[in-house]
């Protein structure tokens, strides 16, 4: 009877460990992209992204809040569809690309919100600082793709404030903090 139990409780545990799965960000596919937007003035929104990032992350849709996000973005790809002002936000005054080539956000703890909610805390570390963020997120949704693989979807947001990471240039009162939008799509390895 004993050894059943702990057979039992042996095969419990392995087969929840069977639901985690590891995801590859499919950034080749362009499934996923990291936006951001900041006020110009106060008067309108600037509106860019990052080109070139990678990352994965691990997800049980039993247990999300065991899930683990890594994400590095090359910050020379910004892009804001204006290649001067893009020259400006690669130099010392914003992102200082030659001394500060990457961004990378680690997750350190995810809250299931209920649903398909989820906060997630992690470092961000950008222009030599790392500070915590948190991203609210919800899952758009999982499931086979149409090439034999298994996909899994999230978005989510968070704001940040530039002189946090050592981004003192003057834009103005209404243009202190950059929102951040992130669209995700994963390929399960």
């Amino acid at each position: 009877m004993r050894k059943s139990i702990l057979a039992f409780g042996l095969l419990a545990l392995l087969s929840s460990k069977a639901f985690a799965a590891d995801y590859l960000i499919d950034t080749s596919g362009a499934h996923a992209s990291i936006n951001f937007k900041i006020q110009h003035l106060g008067y309108s929104w600037l509106t860019g992204r990052f080109n070139t990032f990678d990352g994965k992350f691990s997800y049980d849709p039993s247990k999300p809040e065991a899930s683990i996000i890594n994400i590095n973005i090359n910050t020379d790809s910004i892009d804001s569809n204006h290649a001067e002002r893009d020259k400006h936000l690669r130099g010392e005054d914003f992102l200082y690309v030659k001394k500060y080539p990457e961004a990378k956000f680690v997750s350190t703890k995810v809250e299931n919100l209920g649903g398909e909610r989820l906060k997630i805390f992690g470092d961000l570390s950008l222009h030599g600082i790392t500070k915590p963020v948190i991203i609210m997120a919800e899952k758009i949704g999982e499931g086979k793709d149409p090439w034999g693989g298994y996909r899994a979807g999230f978005s989510g947001t968070t704001r940040i404030a530039m002189a946090d990471y050592g981004i003192m240039t003057n834009l103005g009162p209404a243009s202190t903090h950059v929102e951040l939008m992130l669209n995700i799509e994963g390929v399960k390895q």
